[in-house]
């Protein structure tokens, strides 16, 4: 909403009116320019949010559930939505057959979205020389495995590194030290023990 005369961001709203109509509803601002002292009015007409389906991960689970947004807008992966079921982040979009990265929310028939408020589920594999113990561990999004950090998991003793939010599995191998960063056991979700 910038002054159109002089293009200043200043801008002081001395009075709005809204109209709703089925599809849509409009905002009409009368404005003035703090920096050169202009008059003018402003209208925003934008169409009235609609459901649309979501289905939200969370871990094995899947929900569907729908979030009401404006059509008008633009959607694309990686965008944080707030929902019923909390903060998910915007994962996949589907268009008509498609799966799209952006798109405007009118086009969109589905919106595939993970909870951001639930543990990270890693992988973390111990390689044994041709065995490897293999774990899935459900850490806070922002724990950080720094590289070089020694831990524990189990009777393990590794070095390992990787940012729990970003990824799918970490690799160690085990390493002869008593003392370590910091000790994963109590976060184990599941375990299984695979040979080559």
């Amino acid at each position: 909403m910038d002054c159109p005369i002089c293009g200043s961001d200043d801008i002081e709203i001395l009075n709005s009116k809204q109209k709703t109509t089925k599809k849509k509803y409009t905002e009409e601002y009368l404005l003035k320019c703090g920096e050169c002292g202009h008059v003018y009015k402003n209208v925003i007409s934008l169409k009235k949010p609609r459901p649309y389906r979501l289905i939200i991960s969370e871990q094995d689970k899947s929900h569907k559930t729908t979030i009401d947004l404006s059509p008008s807008d633009e959607l694309q992966t990686g965008d944080t939505l707030l929902t019923e079921l909390g903060q998910v982040e915007v994962t996949s979009i589907e268009v008509g057959d498609k799966r799209v990265e952006k798109s405007k929310l009118e086009d969109v028939d589905t919106i595939w979205a993970s909870s951001v408020e639930i543990p990270a589920r890693i992988g973390f594999s111990v390689d044994l020389h041709g065995d490897v113990d293999s774990y899935k561990l459900d850490l806070e999004r922002d724990f950080e495995i720094a590289p070089g950090d020694v831990v524990k998991i189990e009777n393990h003793i590794v070095k390992v590194f990787a940012k729990a939010g970003v990824i799918k599995r970490v690799y160690s191998k085990p390493v002869r030290f008593n003392s370590y960063d910091y000790d994963l056991t109590k976060y184990i979700f599941k375990k299984t023990k695979k040979s080559d």
